[in-house]
C-alpha cells in the first residue's frame, strides 16, 4: 500500500492532473462524500442480503432431502447463476419500473442462488447416522431442523455470508448505475460525467470500507456463535 501511494503520488507530479489527482484532492473528494447515499447503499444491501438469505434458506429447507423435487429446481437455480449480474440488471430495467424494485430484484437474483447451493450442501454434510438418530426419537419438523439440521449448517452459513457479501457490493453498485438518483452507483455516475477521477477514487475507498466493515461484523458473529472452535 505504501508502494503504491508512493507510485500514485510520483504519477500526480509528472502525470496529467485530470488522471492522476493529488492525494490532498483525494481527500477532499472523500470527506466531501454524501453520508445519504452511503447509508441509503447500505441499507439496500443489507435488506437485499437478508431477503436472500431467507429465500435461499427457505429453498434448501424445502428440497433437502427430496430427491425429486432437487433434481427439478437444482438445475434452475445452477442456470440463474450462469447469468451475468450485468444482464440482470438489463432484464430489470426492461422488466420493471420502480428503480427500488430493479435493485432488490438484481440483488436477490444474485445473490439468492449462493446461499441456496452452499445451504443446501451443507445439509448434505449432516452425517446420515446422526439424522437417523435424531429422527428415532420422532421429533416434528421443526425440532429437527432447529435443534439439528440449522445448528450444523451455521460454519458454513457464515462463509456464504462472506461469499455474498463480496458479491453483493459490487452488484448492487451496478444496479444503482441506472437509474438510480441515490447511493453510491448514482455518486460514480455523477463523478464519471465531471470526469472527477478524485471522487471515483474517493468512492471506491467507501465502498472498500463498507466491505470490510460488513465481513468484520461477519467474524465477530462467527467468533460468538463458533467459540467452540477456538479450543
Amino acid at each position: 500500500m505504501a508502494a503504491f501511494a508512493l507510485a500514485w503520488h510520483i504519477a500526480s507530479i509528472y502525470g496529467p492532473s485530470y488522471a492522476f489527482p493529488n492525494w490532498g484532492r483525494i481527500a477532499r473528494a472523500f470527506i466531501d462524500v454524501p453520508l445519504y447515499d452511503v447509508g441509503v447503499t447500505i441499507a439496500r444491501l443489507g435488506l437485499s442480503m437478508l431477503l436472500s438469505f431467507i429465500l435461499g434458506i427457505t429453498f434448501s429447507t424445502l428440497v433437502f432431502e427430496r430427491p425429486t423435487v432437487e433434481a427439478l429446481l437444482l438445475p434452475l437455480v445452477k442456470l440463474l447463476m450462469a447469468v451475468p449480474a450485468v444482464c440482470w440488471v438489463i432484464f430489470a430495467i426492461l422488466w420493471f419500473k420502480g428503480v427500488e424494485f430493479r435493485i432488490f430484484f438484481v440483488m436477490c437474483i444474485t445473490c439468492t442462488p449462493v446461499f441456496i447451493i452452499d445451504s443446501l450442501d451443507a445439509m448434505k454434510g449432516v452425517p446420515l447416522d446422526l439424522r437417523q438418530m435424531v429422527r428415532s426419537f420422532r421429533p416434528d419438523p421443526v425440532r429437527y431442523y432447529t435443534k439439528l439440521i440449522f445448528p450444523s449448517i451455521v460454519p458454513n452459513v457464515l462463509t456464504s455470508w462472506k461469499i455474498n457479501l463480496t458479491l453483493a457490493v459490487r452488484v448492487v453498485t451496478i444496479a444503482e448505475l441506472v437509474g438510480a438518483v441515490s447511493g453510491i452507483g448514482h455518486g460514480l455516475v455523477m463523478a464519471q460525467e465531471m470526469f472527477s477521477v478524485a471522487e471515483v477514487f474517493a468512492w471506491t475507498v467507501v465502498l472498500v470500507l463498507i466491505l470490510l466493515a460488513l465481513q468484520g461484523l461477519v467474524n465477530i458473529i462467527e467468533r460468538k456463535t463458533l467459540h467452540w472452535r477456538t479450543a
